[in-house]
């Protein structure tokens, strides 16, 4: 073979193999998820979304936002979803599964060692984590100014806080169980909530630095010693914890945390079904939970996923679950917009 045959075959080689890269590219899907941004989108991004795309030849697009702007979007977008895949807190599932936003699950014997609380009747959605909300402050300062850690809700209201409480608002799942337990607190609840306005109108209002929504700019505000107290839920607290060393400590208050459900669905109407059915079964799989433990703090739904003493601090396990206590979505959801229009009227005007 010649020297001008010996290039020849290698151009024509070489060019072959661009042409299968180029039309493997040509044939990659975009697969688009909604789910919190944060800490959380770090670890889905770098620890368990690139496995994912890799099997399924996907290229991943994440739409960072909170639970009821991921709803938000799914309403704007109805009847031509972007949307494949959601990842969203209970209480917004559960308005998203009822608003037809959810396609059915397909059948999986992964969803078998899911626990029976963190499946929804409706087969439309499936529990993946677990945190529960409680109080999270800084310890070092509380050390340095001899003050005794919180250990009730009622705490928030002390006037050693003015400026320094740092509460989500309403709109966002962390808030509105703040209200709620308020509201339990001084005598009300679910289906009488006025006790839990009136507790941050006249009590915790004036403690507030700011009703802050974003998880990012949550942690800026500690870490720049502008709050030093704050409501949050565990998963996040250990996340800022862990990944940035900060003397962050997290408490259920006496008269009990409230239990949060992670929970992710199907769109219903995806382009990409297939794909988003495999995502779901991928979320509870073993090797995922124990990621999304370790990494988001999320206490695990699979049964079969085992953690260490190390890995269980601060996450819903075990017997501390048994401890939070719970909401009632269905009356909630009946009134929530109700609420949110009441909140910014009143609280946040």
């Amino acid at each position: 073979m010649t020297v001008a045959t010996r290039r020849f075959v290698a151009l024509a080689a070489a060019l072959a193999l661009a042409g299968i890269g180029a039309q493997a590219v040509a044939q990659q899907k975009t697969f688009t998820l909604a789910g919190y941004g944060g800490s959380f989108e770090k670890t889905m991004r770098e620890q368990v979304l690139p496995a994912f795309a890799a099997k399924h030849n996907l290229r991943v697009e994440y739409v960072a936002g909170n639970s009821t702007d991921t709803l938000a979007k799914l309403q704007a977008q109805k009847g031509n979803q972007v949307i494949d895949a959601i990842i969203v807190d209970d209480g917004p599932m559960y308005q998203a599964v009822e608003l037809g936003f959810c396609g059915a699950l397909a059948a999986a014997d992964v969803y078998k060692d899911v626990y029976s609380i963190m499946q929804f009747k409706s087969n439309k959605a499936i529990g993946v984590g677990m945190v529960g909300t409680g109080i999270m402050y800084n310890k070092k300062v509380f050390e340095e100014n001899k003050w005794a850690a919180p250990t009730s809700w009622e705490d928030l209201k002390d006037p050693k806080y003015k400026k320094k409480l740092v509460v989500p608002p309403m709109n966002n799942t962390y808030g509105l169980h703040a209200v709620v337990m308020m509201a339990r607190v001084r005598g009300g609840g679910e289906g009488r909530i006025d006790p839990g306005f009136a507790a941050f109108k006249n009590d915790l209002g004036p403690n507030v630095l700011a009703y802050e929504p974003s998880p990012g700019k949550m942690t800026e505000l500690f870490q720049s010693g502008q709050a030093v107290i704050g409501v949050w839920g565990s998963g996040r607290a250990k996340a800022l914890a862990d990944q940035t060393g900060f003397p962050i400590e997290f408490i259920y208050p006496k008269e009990g945390g409230v239990a949060l459900g992670v929970a992710a669905c199907p769109v219903a109407g995806s382009k990409n079904d297939k794909e988003a059915q495999a995502f779901m079964q991928y979320l509870v799989s073993p090797e995922v939970q124990l990621t999304l433990a370790k990494g988001a703090g999320f206490g695990p739904t699979n049964r079969k996923v085992m953690l260490t003493p190390d890995q269980q601090k601060g996450l819903p396990y075990g017997a501390q679950v048994q401890s939070l206590k719970t909401v009632d979505w269905d009356q909630i959801n009946k009134v929530r917009d109700e609420w949110n229009k009441r909140w910014t009227r009143e609280i946040e005007r």
